[in-house]
Parts: C-alpha cells; structure tokens; sequence
C-alpha cells in the first residue's frame, strides 16, 4: 500500500485558490475538507479533499435541477 498524501494549509489554499485565513475559519466553524490536527500542525488527507469537492460540485443543468422545476 502507498504512502498517503497530505497537504498543509499553503498548500490547499494554492490548491482552492482561497487564503490560508479562510481555511482557519472554516476549520473554526466547522466548514470545509476533514483534516488531521497533529500538535499545531494541520493536514488535509488528499482523499478528504476530492471527497470535499465532489460533495461542492453543482451541476447547473442536471437532473435534480429539473425535478425541482416540475414540482
């Protein structure tokens, strides 16, 4: 089994194009990836992250769009 990959708040904030300030915020109310707080240092698991973007991802024109417009 490999090694799993992590990144560090400067890395996700590069990543998500956001400030490492607002990656502080949402950990503080509870927004955001999971992460890993080891001591002072914060991690985010990379599986955490595309399961993170996947549940953020909208689809404009998809089926649960429509289904609420026949409603």
């Amino acid at each position: 089994m490999g090694e799993e990959r992590h990144l560090n708040e400067t890395e996700l904030s590069d990543r998500l194009r956001l400030s490492v300030r607002t990656l502080q915020r949402w950990r503080w109310k509870g927004r955001g990836p999971r992460y890993l707080k080891m001591g002072g240092r914060v991690a985010y698991r990379l599986i955490d992250i595309t399961a993170w973007e996947e549940w953020a991802l909208r689809d404009p024109g998809g089926e649960a769009d429509e289904a609420e417009d026949a409603a």
